[in-house]
This record gives C-alpha cells, sequence and structure tokens, in this order.
C-alpha cells in the first residue's frame, strides 16, 4: 500500500545518530502542536531518558505527545518510566501486546520508525530510542518536509485508531490534527511518496523494490543489516547484474546483533556473486541502516530484507525520485564502501567448512520460520 506521489517536498539526508538525533531532538522542543512518535525499540536507558525529558517538557507546554510503541521492542520500558509519561500528559499506547492467540498474530510487529512535529516535519529511519544508537551502531535517517508528511500523519492515525493499538480509553486522540504542510520553493518541488507494508498481506514495499531492481538502467545499490532474501528477489538481483547494471549490497560484517541472520543470509552470496553481484561487508561498527538506490529512486526507512520485514511486520519507507537526492545517497554509499571489505568470488568460493555449517545450520532455522507463515 502507498499514497500518491507528491511534488513540492524537501528531503535531507542525516547519516549517523551525530546528525539525525540532535535534529529530531530540536524539532520535538520546537513543538507548538503536537508530537506524533511510533517506535519498535525502546528501552530504559540514557537515550530513552533523554526521549522522556524532551516529550515531558512538550506535554507541559500544552503540545499533544502520542507515543505509540510495539508491545515487544517496549518490553525493556520499565514501568517507572511508563509511569513517568502516563502522569507527564503524554498519551501512551502498545500496538499488539503479547497474548495467549495465535502465533502469527503474535510475530506481527510495528516495526515503524516515524516522529512528525506540528504535522509539518517528520523523521524516519531505522533508528528506536535504545543507547545502541548512540555510538555502538550505525544508522540513517532523514528529515521530510511538505506535502508527503500528511500522508506519513494519516499512517499514524490508522494504527493508533486500530483495534491493536492498546492504551488508556478508546477515544481518538488524533481527529483534528493540523496539517501545516510546506511547500519548499528551494528546491523546486522534490518528488517522494510513502509506501508501507502490513504483515503478510500488503507488500507495497516489496513490490515496489522488485519493480525498481526489475527496471534498474545503471546502477542498484542495497543496505541493509538482514539480508535474507527471497528467491524472487535473489533472482532479479541476479538478472540485473547479468544486463550489466551496477548491482552491490552493503552489509554488516562480523559486528552483528543477530549473527545467525547474518550466516543465513551469506549461504546466497556464492550464486550472486557468479552472476556480477558485488557485496561490500562494513566494518567499523554493526550497520543498522535501510536504504537502497536504483538510479535516481531512493528508499530509506525501517524495511530489512528479511522475512520478518517482508511478511509479518508493519513497516513504511520514504521513497524519492529525485536526482540531487540520489547523488547525496550515492556519496553516503562510496563512503560506506570505502569502510567496508568487498568479498572476493574466488575467495569466497574456497571459504572453510564451518563457514558453509553454519550457513547450512542458520539457513535451515530461517527455512522452518518462513514456514510458520
Amino acid at each position: 500500500m502507498h499514497g500518491m506521489w507528491r511534488d513540492g517536498n524537501h528531503f535531507e539526508l542525516l547519516p549517523e545518530a551525530a546528525l539525525f538525533l540532535p535534529a529530531m531532538f530540536a524539532a520535538v522542543d520546537g513543538a507548538r502542536q503536537s508530537v506524533l512518535i511510533e517506535l519498535y525499540l525502546m528501552e530504559s536507558g540514557r537515550l530513552a531518558t533523554a526521549l522522556i525529558g524532551a516529550l515531558l517538557r512538550a506535554a507541559e507546554r500544552g503540545v499533544s505527545v502520542l507515543l505509540l510503541l510495539d508491545g515487544y521492542g517496549a518490553m525493556g520500558l520499565a514501568t517507572a518510566d511508563r509511569q513517568r509519561l502516563e502522569e507527564g500528559g503524554v498519551a501512551l499506547r502498545f500496538f499488539n501486546p503479547l497474548g495467549a492467540q495465535s502465533l502469527v498474530r503474535n510475530l506481527t510487529r510495528d516495526h515503524r520508525k516515524l516522529v512528525v512535529v506540528d504535522g509539518a516535519e517528520a523523521f524516519t529511519g531505522g533508528f528506536g530510542a535504545v543507547d545502541e544508537f548512540l555510538d555502538a551502531w550505525y544508522e540513517v535517517a532523514m528529515r521530510i518536509e511538505g506535502p508527503v508528511v500528511a500522508d506519513w500523519v494519516r499512517l499514524f492515525c490508522r494504527l493508533w485508531d486500530s483495534p491493536m493499538s492498546r492504551g488508556p480509553g478508546r477515544a481518538s486522540l488524533v481527529r483534528g490534527l493540523e496539517l501545516a504542510t510546506r511547500r519548499r520553493e528551494d528546491f523546486r518541488g522534490m518528488r517522494g511518496r510513502v509506501v508501507w507494508g502490513q504483515g503478510y498481506r500488503y507488500q507495497a514495499i516489496r513490490h515496489s523494490l522488485h519493480h525498481r531492481v526489475s527496471t534498474a538502467a545503471e546502477r542498484l545499490w542495497i543496505c541493509t543489516p538482514y539480508f535474507v532474501p527471497t528467491l524472487t528477489l535473489r533472482m532479479r538481483l541476479a538478472r540485473a547484474a547479468r544486463r550489466g547494471v551496477d548491482v552491490r549490497l552493503l552489509l554488516p560484517g562480523e559486528v552483528h546483533d543477530h549473527p545467525g541472520v547474518r550466516y543465513a543470509g551469506q549461504r546466497f552470496y556464492g550464486r550472486l556473486l557468479r552472476a556480477g553481484v558485488r557485496i561490500f561487508e562494513f566494518q567499523p561498527i554493526f550497520s543498522h541502516a535501510k536504504f537502497s538506490l536504483a538510479d535516481d529512486w531512493v528508499s530509506l526507512g525501517s524495511c530489512n530484507f528479511d522475512h520478518w520485514s517482508l511478511q509479518w511486520n508493519l513497516e513504511a519507507n520514504q521513497e524519492v525520485d529525485d536526482r540531487r537526492f540520489a547523488a547525496e545517497v550515492a556519496g553516503l554509499f562510496e563512503r560506506n564502501f570505502a569502510s567496508s571489505t568487498e568479498i572476493d568470488p574466488e575467495a569466497w568460493s574456497r571459504r572453510p567448512r564451518l563457514q558453509r555449517f553454519r550457513e547450512w545450520l542458520y539457513g535451515t532455522l530461517d527455512g522452518m520460520l518462513t514456514r510458520l507463515r
């Protein structure tokens, strides 16, 4: 499912927490009417404490503050922190708390990441309110202004008011939010649209990516922390490389929060490399970033290229069709390629048996998970 392509937007790339965290906190501190936040991960710690402080200050100024957290991803948020938020006037809801229900329902998580201030300024990316984003994980976000912000607000509102989001009271708190979208004439109308996925029924993000992979003419660069692609995506990537497209994958190296997922994805390296796909493993720290570039099209947001994101989770990405923004994203890719180790096809074909066993083991477990659907 996706919104319309809209002109007159301004998109700003914010690579690394040193850029996007101060920008988001400044926006919240300047809020006058409303702050909407939707996150998968929020755990008690330094970053969560700072965020709670900013939200409480906003609520004290009379700003409507709505915080929607995933019921599983927020299990690490202490009761005391939840009480501080509610007592301070923050409206707090949790999406799909774990319960004695069907396994598939428990697997459906809200993996989106969104901050909207006064209906005029939004942020999305792969971030969360956990301390790893302060210095241990590499992440990329973007600031959004213009007509597409209204689509982000509508997406938030639908989930806030859905039966799967639970919190004090059932009355809607989001009706009548003022949408003061601004047109940036200095950027002559950057085109963008919001694309979202909802479990395994609505996979607009996947369909959009497949379309871009199949139609890319010059370059197709993908950065994702969890690369366990479907057969369809693997075939499309290989076909694109064979027809002469510059296909590159930017994936995490040995520093990884889920090494088993890395091994499960590595079992596909061989065939992709033989097709001409170039694979880079990021070295400095764990890369949690999720963004793609196909010619002059960019997609950045919450969606990974694994079964969880593509089949179960609620995801949302901002797509941009703009040559200038694409050039900026390409520059970011180039800097990250320079900080990565490129997998040599010949050396990979001679990798040790232990590595092959890990790929088989975790690949088998991954295959079992896909059949839970």
